[in-house]
Parts: structure tokens; sequence; C-alpha cells
């Protein structure tokens, strides 16, 4: 059975959180759509609110609890073993249920409201232990794919739960229907969360603080404080804020703009989540068991191209050519335009999917084991928030008379602008994309000895230097972000110079060339490992000009002796001869002659401080390149 298969069907850890979070999704639209169909078409009041009103005040009850109560429910998650909280809210989730039958059987409205509201806070408590508890079952290699996994099902139990709501609301025995399914799917919930297993609780002696309002800036003060952990968080609330807008704008765009009916309506929604689930899973498939985050800024392009070409594509057809009829599925998709608007939406949600799966995951990996509840509490209040800006944002778009093509050309601009504003705040995204071209798009590269670069505390990656890329490579590959030394003259390139100085690239220079450069240099290189980070070093200090190792400087020595480091030789097989070493002429200045190459990263075994000299890491970096390909 393939790993995918079993992670979802028989994986003793992850299959239950998988079927849980499912079930708990279609419950949350079924109940969401049964109640808006109802309000809709049996002119349903609620005090003293109809129509489209309580519609929209129904999706505000929903989402309010998130504001209130997520830096709590974060609290519990993180102070309270995971499997007996997920069992917890599963168990209110049933009585709710019960509460919602008798609301449906009595055609009390009130009452379903309120319910709704509690479904909102059921949600905002799960939330967190659905992402929270990802890394405690999955190795760190797997958490891509869990992300994935749990993204597909969620957009698939969205859209389930869309189809047999509103279907079940149009049966005439529609409370019959609805009420079979919301405990049917609750009470299959209950069960898949009884066989979660128990995992370790990260802080125990956390102090709940049940205050709504002062724990929810702290939490969100407190995920500021890791600039890659937040500005991740407002990666994902941007997908929301786009996510929200698109199926906001897409029944008005296929009634006003299309002449599409009911069908036309479904076939997008369909469209949309199928889309961002195959999105996921492909986001896996091109993470290579690492978390990407150079799939986030293809991603987000990959939705404005989509977004421009929404706002392109413009029907020949109008409502006078369909005889005043509006056009079924069948009839859309029978035309050129409709074909082409279909696959632009297809796509669009592809790269959505693509988009967010490594964000999640940087989130749970960038988090404090102790707090990770709480930063996920944090991303869920955020995304909140901009997902109300967002509807604002469209409400205020609609009074000023723009229509869906304004929207998509307006939203496409801004997600543009968004993008190339965080690279160039978070340099590490968009590096992190030339590094996923250059390994797996210009070259097929082989990878070995990848577990030798310890997970935590200093670490020195010292790599023989054959070309300019070599340190989008070594970045490309190594789990954990490397800050890289590289001669000061680089940083004065026109063009990728200022991209260096944004990557915090440290610059260093010989002491004849500039002492100062270089004291600064040393500063920052032991600041980075004081930190507990990565360093990328190339000790040869230059590129190799006839393709042999160049001896190692003592500089190495020099950042050990003060902060003692662990060392992990690195060597680059095959590079020599590629359009970006000196090869056959100036690099960068030649004929490319090789394209998906065959090259090799080879890493050794970790180098202990009081072990490390220069020529001991030289050698050592001599026997890796050495080695015969396995």
């Amino acid at each position: 059975m393939s790993l995918k298969i079993k992670m979802l069907t028989s994986d003793r850890l992850f299959t239950p959180l998988f079927w849980t979070q499912f079930f708990g999704a279609m419950n949350d639209n079924i109940l969401k759509n049964a109640l808006i169909f109802m309000i809709t078409f049996k002119n349903v009041e609620v005090w003293g609110l109809g129509g489209q009103q309580l519609v929209a005040f129904s999706g505000a009850v929903f989402i309010l609890p998130f504001f209130l109560f997520s830096a709590v429910s974060g609290q519990i998650s993180d102070s309270m073993q995971k499997a007996v909280v997920m069992r917890l809210v599963k168990l209110w989730e049933v009585i709710l249920m019960l509460v919602a039958a008798y609301g449906f059987y009595t055609h009390h409205y009130s009452l379903l409201m309120i319910v709704l509201l509690m479904m909102g806070l059921h949600s905002t408590f799960f939330g967190p232990v659905k992402y929270a508890i990802i890394p405690d079952l999955v190795p760190e290699e797997g958490l891509v794919a869990a992300n994935a996994y749990i993204e597909m099902g969620t957009f698939v139990a969205i859209l389930l739960g869309t189809i047999i709501g509103s279907s079940a609301a149009k049966h005439l025995d529609a409370e019959f229907f609805v009420i079979s399914a919301l405990l049917g799917v609750a009470l299959l919930g209950l069960i898949a969360s009884l066989y979660q297993k128990n995992v370790p609780i990260p802080n125990p002696n956390l102090k709940l603080n049940w205050d709504p309002i002062r724990p929810t800036f702290q939490v969100i003060k407190d995920s500021t404080k890791n600039s890659a952990l937040f500005n991740s968080i407002l990666g994902i609330s941007w997908f929301w804020f786009l996510g929200a807008a698109i199926l906001t704008i897409l029944p008005v765009y296929v009634r006003e703009l299309l002449s599409g009916n009911e069908s036309v309506a479904l076939l997008f929604l369909i469209t949309f989540t199928v889309g961002v689930g195959a999105g996921s899973l492909l986001c896996e498939a091109l993470s290579f068991e690492r978390i990407e985050i150079g799939l986030v800024p293809l991603g987000s392009f990959g939705m404005s191209v989509m977004m421009f070409f929404l706002y392109w594509v413009r029907p020949s057809w109008n409502v006078s050519k369909t005889g005043g009829e509006l056009m079924g599925w069948t009839q859309f998709l029978a035309l050129a335009e409709g074909r082409q608007i279909f696959v632009c939406l297809l796509l669009f949600s592809v790269f959505a999917g693509i988009y967010i799966v490594p964000l999640f995951a940087l989130v749970q990996q960038r988090s404090e084991k102790e707090v990770r509840s709480q930063m996920i509490a944090s991303n869920n209040i955020i995304n909140s928030l901009f997902m109300v800006i967002s509807m604002g944002f469209i409400m205020a778009l609609s009074a000023l008379g723009a229509n869906s093509y304004h929207m998509f050309l307006i939203y496409a601009l801004m997600n543009l602008a968004v993008g190339v504003y965080i690279y160039y705040l978070v340099p590490e995204f968009f590096l992190r994309f030339m590094s996923w071209v250059l390994v797996r798009v210009m070259y097929r590269l082989k990878v070995s000895g990848e577990d030798n670069i310890p997970r935590h505390g200093p670490v020195i990656l010292a790599c023989n230097h054959v070309s300019f890329i070599d340190w989008l490579i070594l970045a490309g590959v190594s789990k954990r972000p490397p800050r890289f030394v590289m001669d000061y003259n680089f940083l004065k390139l026109p063009g990728v110079g200022p991209l260096f100085r944004q990557a915090k690239v440290i610059p260093i220079a010989t002491s004849k060339e500039d002492p100062s450069i270089l004291e600064k240099a040393f500063e920052q290189i032991d600041y980075t490992l004081r930190k507990g980070d990565v360093l990328g070093i190339f000790p040869e200090g230059k590129i190799t000009r006839d393709g042999n190792l160049n001896p190692f400087r003592p500089g190495i020595e020099k950042a050990v002796a003060k902060t003692p480091a662990t060392v992990v030789p690195v060597a680059l097989v095959g590079f020599w001869g590629s359009f970006f070493s000196f090869k056959d002429g100036r690099a960068l200045m030649k004929p490319p002659k090789r394209f998906w190459s065959r090259v090799e990263l080879r890493i050794g075994k970790p180098i202990p401080a009081n072990m490390v000299k220069a020529e001991y890491v030289q050698h050592q970096v001599e026997k890796l390149l050495a080695e015969l390909p396995a």
C-alpha cells in the first residue's frame, strides 16, 4: 500500500485526525448551507432580519467566536492532551446536532442561529488542535504531505457539505434529510476521534486566562516575535482574503456576466474546491519531502496571472443569444470562452493549493512546541480579520459600481503587489524559489547525507566553491535556512546586490582589502552562531578556476574558536563545466552547454567544534569528492 493511501486509511496516528477534521468540516457546511437555503427560500425572519441581511448575519455569527475565543482555545490545546480535546469537541458537536435537529423539526430558526454560533465556537476550539498536533503525528519530512492531505480533505469536505446541505434543504422532506445528515456525520466524526492516539502535552503548567480580549492581543503580539512565523501567518491570511473574495464574486459573476444558472455556479464551486485540493497534493509532490517555501511565490504569481485572465476573457454571448434563459453547465462548457474561463478558475485554484500548503507547514515548524497551538490560534484570529476586511472591501467596490471583471483585476493587482512586497521584505521565499528552480528544473540533483545536518544548535556548512550558484543549491537543500558568508564585491553587483543584502548575506574581505569589513564579518558570524542558526561558508575563499579544490583558509577555525559550532563538510559534484562555472571561459558569459544534467550534493558526517582545523575539514571535503557515485 502506498504511503499516501496509508496516511488516509491505516496510519494509526494521522488517519484518525484526517477523518475527524473531514467530518467536522463537512458538518459545518451542511448546517450553514441548509440554514441559508431555508432562510432564503422560505422568507424566514429572525430578530427582525430577513433575506440577504440574515444570510450575511449568519456568516458573521459563525466567524465571531474565532475573534473572541481563539486565544483561549490555543491555551487549552497547549496545556491539555490534544486527543482528549478532540473527543470533547466532537462530543460537543453531537450535542449541538441534537439541538439543531430539534430546531429544524420545529422550525425554530432563532435556536438554529444560536447553534450556528456554537458550531463556530466548536471550529474555534478544534482549529488549533488540528494543526498543532500534526508535528506530533508525522516526522518533519512528512509535514508537507500531512498538511496537503488536511487541506485537500478540508476543501473536499466543504464541497460535499455544501452539496448535501443545499440538496437536502430542497427536498420535500427537507427537515428529515437535514437532521439525518447532521447527526450521521457528527457521529462519524466522534467515532474517528476515539481512535486518535495520545501525544505529549507540550505545556502542562500553562495557566489559562479565560479573558477573551487580553489573550487575543497577546498571542498576536507573541507571533510577531518570529518574523518568518508571522509573515507565514500573514501569507495564510492573505490566501483567505483572496478566497473569501473569489467565493463571494463567483455567484454574481456567473449570473450577471456569464448568464449561467445554478448548475454553472455549482460547477465553479466544485472546480474551486477540487482545484485547491489537487494543488495541495501537487505541492506535496513538488516538495520532495521538505517544506519547500520556494513554491509560495510560484503559487502567488500563478493566482495573479489566472485572475488577470478571468478579467481578460469575456463571453461572446449574451442573454438574448440564449433565448432569454440562463445557461446550464453543459451549454457553458460547449462554448470556447466557457472552457477558457473554466480552465482559468481551475488553474487559479491549483496555484492556491500550491501556495497555501508550505505556509501551514512552516507555521508548524517555526513555532515553539510549547506554544504551537497558540500560534495556530493567532493565525486563526488574523485569518478571520482578513476575511472580514475582504468582505467589507467587496461591499465597498460594489457600492462604487465595480462589476466582477473589475474585482478580478483589482484583486490580481493587489495580490501581485502584496507578493512583491512580501518577497522583498522576506527574501527567503524568493531565494528558495530560485533554489527550487535550479535544483528541480535546471539540474537533476541527487542529495546524500541530508540527515547529517543537525536539526538544532549552531552549524557551519563548509562547502567547496565551484560556481556562482553554489549558495543557492545549499539553500535549496538545507531544511534549516543558512545565512551565507560571501565576498563583499558580490554585494556591489548591480541587480543582485540588493537581493544579497536583503538575504542578510555577510560580506567579507581579506585583511589587506578592508580590515573593517573583515572585523564586522566575524562579528556577524559570531552573532549568527550564538543564535543557534546555520552558517554557510566556502572556506576556499574563491571560486575554483581549474576545477580543483583550493586550500581552505583558517577563518573557519577562528569562527569556531569564539563560538563552538558543529561543522558539516559538504561537496558539490558535477557543477564544474556548468554555465555558472569558470570552465571554458568566464562564468555567465558563454553559451550554456548542459541542461538538466545530473549533479550531486554530498553531505558528510558532522565534525565537533574541538576537532575543527581547516586542513581536516578540507580533507573531509576531498574524501566526499573522491567517493564513487552510489
